[in-house]
Order: C-alpha cells, then structure tokens, then sequence
C-alpha cells in the first residue's frame, strides 16, 4: 500500500481523494488544508489520516507521493518541494503559470526520477478516447482543422482566479489549458508553427493586469492542422456550459461535445456529410482517471519516464498566446 499526503481538499482534491481512495491501492497517510471546514470533510474520508499544518511537516511522514490541489500561484513551488524531499506528485492543473515554472518541475522530477502527474483529464473521457482511435486508424482521412471550446457560465469562485500574477491568466489558461493540450495530445505534441490569441475583458481588450473572461486563439501545427479555440468566464451561454472538440478531416470529421449543458457527461460521433455515427455515450465517470492512473503508476514503481507527457509543449503554446515568449 503507498502512502499518499493530500494537500488541498477543497472540492476537486476531495473529487479525486475519493477516486484515488477507491483503488483500494494507497492510505490516505496525511492531509493539509487552510480551512479546517475542508480539512474535516476529508477527514470523514480518511479518519485515519493525520493533519498536518505545512507541505514540510506532511513531507516528514515518509510518503510516497503527494496530490496537490491548491491554487495555481504554490503548484510549482510545492512540486519542487516535494521532489526535492524524493516524493512523487500529482497535481491540478495547470502546473505553472509560465513554461518556466514547468519546466523547473519537470528538471526537479527528472533530478529526483520521481512520477509526475498532472490531471489533464478531459485526455480520459471515453469520447476523446473513442475520436484519437479513429483518427489514428485513419477513419478521418488528413486532418486538417480541429476546433475547440469550452465556455462556463460560471466564473470561478476564489478571487485569486482573477490576479494574472496568482493564476498566470485568465479564463484562457483555466479552461483553455484543456483544449491546448487535447489539440497537441491528440497528434502527438507536434511542433507548433503559429500561435496568436485575442484575450478580452468585460468585452473589450484586457489589460495586461487583467485576467481574461473571454479569449479566442488560433494555432498552425507542423503537421499542417489548423486549430481554433475558444474559452470563456461567465458567457451567457443559455446552459451551464459548452464544451466541444471537433475535428476535420479529408474523409469525416469526428466531435466530442457535452449534452444538454452538463460538465460531466460528453458523447462523441464520427461525421460524413450530414449523417453522425455515435461512438461514445455517456454515462461514463471519467473525472478521477487521471488519478487512478498515476496512483496505478506508483504502486507499480513507475519513476519519471512514465510522468504526464506534453507538459512544457502545452506551456510553451500558452506563453505564447499570452504574449510571454
């Protein structure tokens, strides 16, 4: 059994505790949060779990990894923190605000030869799943477009989201981080040609010290797709949300998309003409794969070669898109 510390257990390092906890593979050795509302919830969890005040003092108990949940501006400090003391980590993404922050995790993991992981975890749905197959067999033809979206209704919560200097961004790098990496993911992290983006606020061009609510971007890859994106804060999308990855080929097209407004459930079709084939249907309970699969990954023995791959390319886009390199 290897022993997990869990730092942050708002909602979404709950989410994937549980995920994690069901494996039956690792103990919920420690836990660490600021709220003692949230470090009580998953208390109730793992009763057996001992609270710990810091990242330090969860560190001394002799863990084998550490799942980070906490707000985007500590993760590559925190990574690095825990590579350094020889533990393997999983953490929310994004995983640095900048390519360099990432890739200083990433020489931190690889120093160590620790298990990174990174919970990317639209790459785990069954419909994303159910489109890279067929795109690899060919059943699209060239691909030579995709486009992606994610628009929320919602904007997030906690007020850090909207200082660029805590978050990195705005709504591009919370939602669009997603995309980006689905558009690479799915061809193998190609070599990225162009990269431009347009980041508004309150529907006019955001301020340098402004996190974006709205952002579109357009990406050219060597193997000559023609990507678009789309991602937004608060859009009066007339449902909770729209998600959706299409993609374009010279014999079909294939698009994963959420139904009737859910964040949870997506379908996928394959497309020729005006007929849709369904290939993928929800239910399907994606949200902890990402998880399970680094917890299923360290219990094995796996080290850094088997960490999250795409990391510092998604990174790289970003930072471009933002006007950082």
């Amino acid at each position: 059994m290897i022993r997990l510390g869990f730092l942050g257990t708002g909602w979404i390092g709950r989410n994937r505790m549980e995920a994690m906890l069901a494996t039956g593979e690792l103990v919920a050795a420690a836990i660490c949060d600021p709220s003692p509302e949230m470090a009580e919830q998953a208390k109730a969890m793992a009763p057996l779990a001992l609270e710990a005040d810091s990242l330090e003092a969860m560190l001394a108990l002799e863990l084998d990894g550490v799942v980070i949940a906490t707000p985007s501006a500590m993760h590559a400090e925190q990574c690095i923190e825990a590579f350094e003391a020889g533990v393997a980590v999983f953490c929310q993404k994004p995983l640095g605000r900048t390519a360099a922050e990432v890739e200083a995790v990433l020489d931190a993991a690889r120093r160590a030869d620790r298990l990174l992981g990174v919970d990317l975890s639209y790459r785990h749905t069954a419909a994303m799943q159910a489109i890279r197959d067929r795109i690899r067999a060919g059943e699209l033809g060239k691909v030579f477009a995709a486009d992606l979206t994610f628009h929320n209704a919602y904007g997030p919560q906690s007020g850090w989201f909207w200082d660029p200097a805590l978050s990195g961004g705005g709504c591009l790098i919370d939602l669009g981080v997603h995309l980006v990496d689905l558009a690479l993911w799915m061809f193998d992290f190609p070599e990225v040609s162009e990269a431009r983006a347009t980041l508004l606020r309150d529907g006019r061009p955001a301020l340098p010290s402004e996190a974006e609510d709205y952002a579109v971007a357009e990406l050219v890859l060597a193997n000559g797709v023609h990507v678009r994106i789309a991602c937004s804060w608060n859009l009066d999308a007339g449902q909770d949300a729209i998600i959706e990855a299409a993609f374009h080929g010279t014999d079909g097209g294939a698009r994963m998309r959420n139904e009737d407004g859910s964040f949870f459930d997506f379908s996928a079709e394959l497309l020729k003409g005006r007929s849709a084939e369904r290939i993928a249907s929800p239910p399907d309970d994606w949200g902890g794969r990402a998880a399970v699969e680094w917890v299923r990954k360290l219990a094995a023995g796996e080290r850094f070669a088997a960490s999250t791959d795409g990391l510092l390319e998604s990174a790289r886009v970003l930072d471009r898109l933002y006007g950082r390199a």
